[in-house]
């Protein structure tokens, strides 16, 4: 009777038994603290967490859908912060079913480019009309020679809260007096202020934003004393940290340059698995010799040095760095960036295995791909943790990613408001990507 009863007792009317979804025998990561929940089970319906308690050997499959998650870790969705549709070629579903297949249930995309509807691309995944991961946008890359004066500013802030973007991105360095129109016009409005650093501007004046994109951003707002200087890299450190700033790192493009002046790096990427999932077109032309950064950087010197040697050297400090920002606190988001051979949904993995590599615990490299998304976002009421009344937007996996973060690679399924995809599922995804690229390629034919 136990079993017939408890859809009731937590709050499950009858009519909604064919939404309702029993996870059972699985193991938790709450990301509410280090422990793990062993042999729970989540009791799904509406979209929404119900309840989670111990696992019951008889669930009761004629009254909901049960999911024998036996060894499985449950995690909260993933958040790509750094995302960009790149080319229109096959439509945006095709980058949102690799980003699903990959288990991000959210993103932020990063840049509205002439022609792209970044805001109806939200509105569609709302109603339901496409598939996709819960979506906020930016509007276009905002640069000086768009905003020459405090009116323009101005009248630029209003323009995308009318057009109703989530945020407004600056891509280039202003004057103190727009940049600090700017601002106060956008906090006026409620409007987040992200972006790349003012490099002509002390410190401060960046970490008047909301978050600022890419660890690079660091390696021009200091000379390369002043990065070697222990004493002042520790001050600079605080400061951030005592601003409440968010940093996305977005180290793996960075890295991907690198291996792009690399032969034997270039080679291998070539033969990554995921390169099979972009269109023919781009792919081959990140892997050929016209690549933009292999044709005009491999061989040349920078600032005394060869190319390749100095941007390695730059990302080391760049880990080092990054390293520093996560012990002492600061809030890091994992992004990607997706430009070049760095794939949509296989990227956030990426980021998350390089994050490890350089020092981060597994456990902070999972918050910020959760928990720190979603307080920035400003939707940890729903989201970011597995807790009863959120959004069932989750990921199982085979393995245990607090032991190591590689283990996010190893997606048995995954569940998007409340719907569950299986591991067949998502590799069907995966297929409609490669159909779509088939398809595209046979339009350009």
């Amino acid at each position: 009777m136990l079993g017939i009863l408890w859809p009731f007792l937590n709050g499950v009317p009858v009519n909604q038994y064919a939404d309702t979804l029993l996870v059972n025998h699985v193991n938790v990561i709450s990301m509410t603290s280090k422990e793990i929940l062993k042999d729970q089970q989540v009791l799904i319906a509406n979209g929404k967490i119900l309840s989670i308690q111990a696992a019951s050997n008889n669930p009761k499959s004629d009254l909901y859908q049960v999911v024998d998650a036996q060894g499985k870790f449950m995690i909260p969705g993933f958040h790509e912060m750094h995302f960009h549709w790149r080319n229109p070629q096959g439509g945006i579903e095709r980058d949102l079913n690799l980003l699903l297949a990959n288990g991000v249930t959210t993103v932020r995309n990063m840049a509205e480019y002439d022609w792209q509807d970044q805001v109806g691309i939200r509105e569609k995944i709302n109603s339901g009309e496409i598939l996709g991961p819960r979506y906020f946008t930016t509007g276009p890359y905002l640069n000086s020679s768009m905003l020459q004066s405090e009116e323009e500013a101005r009248e630029m802030v209003q323009s995308n809260v009318e057009k109703g973007y989530d945020f407004l991105k600056i891509a280039d360095n202003l004057p103190e007096n727009i940049y600090q129109g700017l601002l106060e016009e956008a906090e006026k409005e409620g409007l987040s202020v992200i972006g790349h650093a003012q490099r002509a501007m002390g410190l401060d004046y960046s970490l008047r934003m909301k978050s600022i994109e890419h660890v690079e951003e660091f390696v021009y707002l200091f000379g390369e004393t002043q990065r070697n200087d222990e004493n002042f890299m520790t001050s600079v450190v605080e400061e951030i940290k005592t601003s409440g700033i968010t940093i996305v790192p977005t180290l793996k493009v960075f890295e991907r340059i690198i291996h792009y002046l690399n032969d034997s790096e270039f080679k291998k990427l070539g033969e990554a698995d995921y390169a099979k999932y972009m269109l023919s077109g781009d792919r081959n032309y990140w892997l050929s010799d016209e690549n933009p950064y292999r044709k005009d950087l491999k061989g040349k010197v920078l600032y005394g040095k060869d190319a390749e040697l100095l941007l390695s050297e730059w990302l080391e400090w760049m880990k080092g760095f990054t390293l520093q920002l996560s012990d002492a606190g600061v809030p890091l988001m994992i992004g990607s960036d997706t430009f070049g051979l760095v794939v949509p949904g296989f990227s956030v993995h990426e980021e998350m295995e390089l994050l490890q590599d350089l020092g981060m615990e597994p456990i902070e490299i999972l918050k910020a791909a959760t928990v720190s998304p979603a307080r920035y976002l400003g939707t940890q009421a729903l989201e970011g943790t597995i807790s009863p009344g959120k959004n069932a937007n989750l990921v199982l996996l085979n393995s245990n990613p607090l032991e190591d973060i590689r283990a996010t690679q190893e997606i048995s399924a995954v569940i998007l408001n409340g719907r569950l995809f299986d591991r067949a599922a998502l590799d069907s995804l995966l297929g409609d990507v490669l159909e779509i690229n088939a398809l595209s390629d046979l339009n350009k034919n």
